[in-house]
């Protein structure tokens, strides 16, 4: 009997967890929108945007899907997929270099 009763309080979570965030998905909610309401432009807005939804996505995964309390679930659902999207954005952002670099290159030495 007893057995069962600590079973189930380790399966249980108490609500105070998922007050909590809520409310920092709230903060980071208006965060958000600070970027926004003060205009930030160029590499920063887009920075801190990103910085803000991988942040919420993550609490989100981790603790309203569960996976905080499973590890292994933790690291290949939440840490490969936004690895790879950020290895992603990375050779975005060099392929646009490249070819911002390629067309200067053309229109101005080889033109001629």
């Amino acid at each position: 009997m007893e057995e069962t009763k600590k079973n189930q309080e380790s399966t249980t979570h108490k609500i105070g967890i998922y007050l909590w965030i809520w409310g920092l998905l709230f903060v980071l909610s208006f965060f958000s929108y600070m970027v926004d309401w003060y205009q930030f432009q160029g590499l920063l807005r887009w920075s801190l945007i990103l910085f803000f939804m991988f942040l919420k996505a993550g609490l989100i995964m981790a603790f309203f899907m569960h996976l905080f309390w499973e590890r292994y679930a933790l690291v290949n659902v939440l840490l490969w997929p936004m690895t790879a999207i950020a290895c992603f954005v990375g050779l975005m952002v060099a392929e646009g270099k490249y070819t911002l670099f390629s067309r200067l290159f053309y229109f101005f030495i080889g033109g001629q």
